[in-house]
């Protein structure tokens, strides 16, 4: 579905991301995980229109999207949740599932897919019209990502979901990002909680300072010994690549 060759992205004479490659399936989950500035959030942006790369080639089933405006992105189906969650705090929680879908021409299609959202997440249907800043940390995540799904993306682009969040809240959307990949969504996820990533992914890649340094199944990152020191309890961070 999707295919990134050799992207880079600058701020100045900074290079966020270095030639960055990486595939996602029609189906599955990928998960993009490294350290803070490592370049995960830029890649995303990159991919979504939000910045422009500086060279390489990003590829939508079948088509050179590198070049689009960000509205056009979304127009082929791709959907970006962004770090932060970026609600919109002063619009109620109604008004937010309703932006989401701004796009759509299908009106009733559009209130009936926020009736199922407001169903779904039950402690959004109870307060549908309180404003958003008003939720908790958790559930502005749930508003976030309930937004962005009423897009109807082909794929979800989801970054840090689990930040800030308290343990039962990350296992709640963890959970809800199963949900939705059941359901047919193909996911491409950037997260700091590497555990919990490479257990729902069908395949991860790791970056450091914008490049990808190792990839592989979820199953054989959440087993590699330089992914278990630096990401899932080891003693030494230090840097991947000395590891490998």
């Amino acid at each position: 579905m999707l295919e990134i060759d050799g992207l880079r992205v600058a701020y100045g004479h900074v290079r966020a991301v270095d030639g960055v490659s990486l595939s996602v399936g029609a189906g599955q989950i990928v998960a993009l995980i490294g350290a803070n500035g490592a370049g995960k959030s830029t890649t995303l942006a990159a991919l979504s229109g939000l910045v422009r790369p500086s060279a390489g080639r990003i590829v939508f089933e079948g088509r050179d999207i590198t070049k689009l405006a960000a509205h056009d992105i979304v127009g082929r189906g791709i959907i970006h949740v962004p770090e932060g969650r970026a609600i919109l705090s002063q619009m109620t929680i109604e008004e937010n599932l309703e932006l989401g879908a701004y796009r759509r021409r299908d009106r009733d299609a559009v209130r009936a897919d926020i009736a199922d959202f407001l169903q779904r997440f039950p402690v959004l249907g109870q307060r549908r019209g309180a404003l958003a800043g008003s939720l908790s940390g958790g559930e502005q995540q749930m508003l976030a990502i309930a937004r962005g799904l009423m897009a109807r993306p082909r794929l979800l682009l989801l970054d840090e979901p689990s930040m800030g969040l308290a343990p039962q809240m990350v296992a709640r959307i963890f959970a809800i990002i199963r949900e939705i990949h059941a359901q047919g969504t193909t996911i491409l996820l950037v997260e700091q909680n590497a555990r919990q990533a490479l257990a729902i992914a069908d395949r991860g890649y790791v970056m450091e300072s914008g490049r990808i340094v190792l990839t592989g199944t979820g199953a054989e990152l959440s087993r590699s010994s330089a992914i278990i020191d630096a990401y899932l309890g080891g003693v030494t961070r230090g840097e991947i690549h000395t590891r490998l």
